[in-house]
């Protein structure tokens, strides 16, 4: 009972804050039928400062930072984000009504990372003085190109076997040989995926954030620049989630009810996988109660950035409705409203 009622005290004083009053002020703009938008060049822009900041504020940290203390949750963050495809490979791909390659490019979106919840999360600890690494932001890479890169594999592996087994007799042929198999991994198949990935525009600006970050000085720039405009594009960020999660939910009408349940549960499920591996680190490295509650928000995120776009271009057979209606519409509103709970399991077995 004591965790319930911190966790319900918590949710409803993060109400009141900016980052999910914004969001939910979005929400109740598209829900009224409002004709309020954004341009997508003032979206991207904002994007883009925004993984830029977060991208060299880690990398100045990195400079800093102890190998180890750094590589431990880095291992942690990959580990969950390769996890978190597996189990939807397990659960959501086994659905009646879904098919895999659906069920796996869900799966590969969940497990990617929301830079913009990630910022969210930072935002909270901020506001209630809770102190978390400043090299967060360099686990993100970490997650990210793990679960989109299993996902993809995993799927293209699937229409290989799917595509070879009629030539074998009763499909118990065909995937042996020099070629099997390797139909789906052929040369060069991960390495593409992965340049792909690498230049996608948000994962792009995050490593030259981390790059700027380590290599060269820029503290005077981020602390005049940067620093000052974050919280004011995050709330123009979260509003324009807000919008787009109210329009996303209508489209979930066309796909299986699983992706209503996977799309309420998964965050959840994918943060307690964040915060075990936090706790991990926690124990071996001393990670801050504060780095806890930020990598379990980075599991329960979904990727609305980085991820679409990838997936688009690896998987075009896949249903983009599914796996981004699920996401926008429910998984991010979801992890957002989870951050509560990962601080009050932090505050009760950690401390702050």
């Amino acid at each position: 009972m004591d965790i319930l009622s911190t966790f319900l005290g918590t949710l409803v004083e993060q109400f009141q804050k900016p980052t999910l009053a914004f969001l939910i002020t979005g929400m109740m703009l598209a829900a009224l039928g409002s004709k309020f938008e954004v341009p997508e060049p003032v979206y991207k822009f904002i994007v883009i400062l925004l993984l830029l900041k977060v991208g060299i504020g880690a990398g100045i940290s990195v400079r800093e930072a102890d190998l180890v203390a750094l590589i431990v949750p880095a291992l942690g963050a990959l580990i969950v984000g390769v996890a978190i495809v597996f189990l939807g490979k397990w659960t959501l791909s086994r659905w009646r009504g879904v098919s895999e390659v659906d069920g796996l490019a869900t799966a590969g979106l969940f497990g990617a990372v929301s830079a913009s919840t990630l910022a969210a999360g930072m935002a909270i600890l901020d506001d209630e003085g809770i102190a978390y690494e400043g090299f967060i932001g360099a686990l993100y890479p970490f997650m990210d190109i793990a679960a989109l890169v299993t996902a993809i594999v995993m799927a293209k592996l699937s229409a290989a076997r799917k595509a070879t087994a009629p030539s074998g007799a009763g499909g118990t042929i065909a995937l042996g040989g020099g070629s099997g198999a390797g139909g789906a991994l052929e040369d060069g198949l991960l390495k593409g995926i992965l340049v792909d990935t690498f230049r996608s525009p948000a994962i792009s600006a995050l490593i030259a954030g981390l790059c700027l970050g380590i290599f060269a000085r820029p503290e005077s720039v981020y602390t005049s620049f940067y620093e000052p405009l974050f919280r004011g594009l995050l709330s123009i960020l979260m509003l324009i989630m807000g919008m787009e999660a109210w329009a996303r939910i209508a489209e979930l009408r066309k796909v299986a009810h699983a992706y209503i349940l996977y799309g309420v549960t998964a965050p959840l499920l994918h943060g307690l996988l964040g915060f075990g591996a936090g706790m991990v680190a926690h124990e071996v490295t001393g990670f801050s109660g504060g780095g806890v509650v930020l990598l379990a928000v980075m599991a329960a995120s979904s990727s609305d950035i980085s991820g679409p776009p990838t997936l688009r271009g690896a998987l075009p057979e896949a249903n983009a409705s599914a796996y981004v209606g699920t996401s926008t519409g429910i998984g991010t509103p979801v992890a957002i409203l989870s951050i509560p709970l990962w601080m009050a399991l932090a505050e009760m077995l950690i401390g702050f």
